[in-house]
């Protein structure tokens, strides 16, 4: 595991598109066995289990009492002298209980070997793992890293003898929820345009403020990302669907007022034409409070800067580049497609309809 650990390591490395990258698992621990010779034991009558009792309560470093002085509590831990054990070569002058309670030197039946361990080990999902931690440039995306890593992970570990893939913090948000963008991304249109078929009791209008406002909102946004100014991850995704319900408003505005205008008997291209110069103010008013309000977030630093640079990158030049299209695509498409609003007819009442009240004479 450790050699496939590293042979990643360096793959990350060579691909460029890691600042740094390392992994948990280090084999960097010295580590001294004391082996027992069996057959010498039985020769000298030296108990295996009385030798490791002896050389646990020597090197071990438990307590097993507690005596006072003064009225204070100490613990009694019977242990030799830090001296006397600073090189594993001391070991072999260490005496343990014999045959008739006689000390017998460790050396003339125990061998040390010395080996390397791993400080800890790790474990994930209750099995025995590597985590390979990295840190990329910001022009590179946590999702063209994991690819990569990915990708050289399924050439390098074997297959069918149990190795397997997981994440953890961002990377694990963006894998397990990422993948279930454009599903959120669909659910939230769909219910945003039958919120709004409710609203204007038709099925054309809506179609008219998300088509004519959201396409370039979300291609304003997501054109920073491509330039490098973020990075297409987890947060982002979040600023794109909060997006569709911000610049939406810019185009409810517009055809609400203009099918206004139209039940007052102006029709449709001068309806629309006003209710866009009329609207402006609002829809300008709007945004700039809009943009003011998450433009902080593009410019906080600190721990978890990150996620709110992309949420705020998302929401404020979305919200710029889809209201200054929004003035000009809504009002066109509403041409093309808006159903047509005719004025209410007066109704003339005349005076000979009109019920005459009943008169009925009291006697006096």
């Amino acid at each position: 595991l450790v050699d496939f650990a590293k042979q990643l390591v360096q793959k990350a490395f060579g691909s460029g598109l890691f600042m740094f990258a390392d992994a948990d698992l280090k084999f960097d621990q010295p580590q001294v066995e004391v082996v027992f010779d069996r057959d010498k034991l039985r020769s000298q009558g030296v108990d295996l289990s009385q030798a490791g009792r002896d050389l646990s309560t020597l090197l071990g470093g438990d307590y097993v009492n507690r005596f006072s002085v003064q009225g204070r509590s100490y613990k009694v831990i019977p242990q030799i002298k830090r001296s006397g054990r600073l090189t594993p070569d001391q070991l072999k002058d260490i005496y343990v209980t014999g045959a008739e309670n006689k000390l017998v030197p460790l050396s003339t039946f125990a061998t040390l070997r010395t080996t390397t361990e791993p400080r800890e080990l790790k474990r994930f999902q209750q099995l025995n793992a590597v985590r390979i931690q990295g840190v990329i440039p910001p022009p590179v995306s946590l999702d063209t890293a994991l690819r990569m890593l990915e990708d050289e992970a399924r050439r390098i570990l074997p297959s069918g003898q149990g190795f397997t893939i997981d994440y953890a913090g961002e990377s694990r948000q963006l894998r397990t929820e990422g993948g279930n963008f454009l599903g959120t991304f669909a659910l939230s249109a769909i219910l945003i345009y039958l919120v709004l078929a409710a609203q204007f009791e038709s099925f054309r209008d809506p179609f008219i403020i998300l088509v004519g406002s959201v396409p370039l909102a979300l291609s304003g946004a997501l054109l920073f990302s491509f330039l490098g100014l973020t990075t297409l991850n987890i947060y982002s995704q979040i600023g794109l669907i909060t997006l569709v319900g911000l610049v939406s408003k810019n185009g409810i505005l517009i055809v609400e007022f203009a099918n206004k205008l139209q039940e007052q008997g102006s029709d449709k291209i001068r309806a629309v034409i006003e209710a866009a110069s009329t609207r402006l103010r609002p829809i300008l008013m709007t945004t700039a409070a809009t943009v003011m309000g998450h433009f902080p977030l593009v410019f906080a630093h600190g721990p978890g800067a990150g996620a709110r640079n992309s949420i705020g990158m998302m929401l404020v030049t979305g919200m710029i580049i889809g209201s200054a299209f929004t003035l000009f695509i809504v009002p066109s498409i509403y041409v093309l497609v808006a159903r047509t609003h005719k004025a209410a007819a007066p109704v003339a009442v005349s005076r000979t309809d009109m019920d005459e009240p009943d008169f009925v004479e009291v006697p006096a």
